[in-house]
């Protein structure tokens, strides 16, 4: 094949990957369209279809590694807790003291009131006294007192 047909191939290649990508998640075609991408750029340069796709392959392996290391970085910090967990670690004020035996109380945190069970063993939280939230079961908040 002539070098204008490579040419074309490279470009249609990145730009179906392109789309690829946009229509999927993860970055995963991202590699190949940088690759197909710098493979066109040597096939309008003049090069040889075997250094053309040698272009393709290593420049689609450096993506992939510059990528990776990339993304761990940014799913290192953890995903935000949504919905009611997103109170765990939160710390509140006790409004009416949550009893053990009863199994409940009030607490407010971030001008939100939640009824609250204290953790096994931990005995009575009087109110007015401050919380932290270990999890939450239902509707209910698990506390234990702060010190």
């Amino acid at each position: 094949m002539d070098s204008e047909l490579w040419r074309w191939l490279w470009l249609g290649l990145g730009v179906v990957m392109g789309i690829g990508e946009v229509l999927t998640a993860g970055f995963f075609l991202l590699p190949f369209v940088i690759g197909a991408g710098a493979a066109a750029i040597m096939s309008w340069i003049g090069l040889s279809v075997l250094a053309q796709w040698l272009v393709f392959f290593g420049v689609s392996l450096l993506s992939w590694a510059i990528l990776h290391r990339y993304i761990r970085r940014q799913d290192s910090d953890g995903q935000p807790q949504v919905g009611a967990n997103r109170w765990q670690g939160a710390t509140g004020l006790v409004l009416e003291e949550i009893d053990q035996i009863q199994g409940e109380g009030l607490v407010r945190i971030l001008g939100e009131e939640w009824r609250a069970t204290v953790e096994p063993g931990q005995g009575n939280i009087p109110s007015g006294d401050t919380i932290e939230v270990i999890r939450v079961e239902g509707t209910r908040l698990i506390v234990v007192p702060r010190p």
